[in-house]
């Protein structure tokens, strides 16, 4: 089957490609504005370089047009604390997809606790295994999309004590969701990396 993407319509693309590129991890980010926490998940997003310390999250539009709190905070305050999900959190993460007007706030409506870590940035989703406090470095222009890829710069980060297997070495072993399709998942069996021959 080969399917050329010029001849089918963009709902069709993105379904083909958040079932084919999996799993992928879940931005959960905190943006204020006005004293109203806004908080989001977002499922396109990656690593994108540690020189500078960067992340790319796609953030799309409402249905009218109009920006998405997580993209109209972030293009008026330039910060935001990204945080990643355990099974915990599932269901609440879940809920914060929500649509809500502007001065209604996702943290309040579902009663999802919240704590101060970062001087000068939103707070952080109480339990989360990771967050980083993170700086809009850049806005990426897709033309003719209706989604803005947003370049994070890692200005630092927070790691659960529970996720660090070795702090000299820094290896981290987190339990974290990530969406696969219409739904989600957890990481399953580890698998060694093999040795690479002379």
């Amino acid at each position: 089957m080969k399917i050329d993407y010029a001849k089918i319509p963009a709902s069709d693309r993105y379904k083909l490609m958040a079932q084919s590129v999996v799993p992928r991890p879940i931005a959960w980010i905190v943006t204020e504005d006005e004293g109203v926490l806004n908080l989001a998940p977002f499922s396109y997003f990656t690593p994108l370089s540690s020189e500078p310390a960067t992340l790319i999250v796609s953030v799309g539009h409402r249905p009218d047009g109009t920006p998405k709190d997580t993209l109209a905070n972030l293009r008026k305050h330039g910060r935001c604390t990204l945080c990643l999900v355990s099974p915990e959190l599932l269901e609440p993460m879940h809920y914060s997809s929500k649509a809500l007007s502007h001065e209604e706030s996702e943290v309040k409506h579902f009663d999802i606790p919240m704590t101060g870590i970062f001087e000068g940035f939103p707070p952080m989703v109480e339990g989360a295994p990771s967050a980083f406090a993170c700086t809009l470095l850049q806005e990426v222009d897709l033309e003719g999309s209706k989604t803005r890829p947003l370049i994070l710069k890692i200005e630092e980060q927070h790691i659960d004590e529970s996720c660090v297997v070795n702090p000299e070495r820094l290896y981290l072993d987190c339990d974290l969701i990530a969406r696969v399709g219409p739904n989600y998942a957890r990481l399953g069996e580890r698998i060694k990396a093999p040795e690479i021959p002379e």
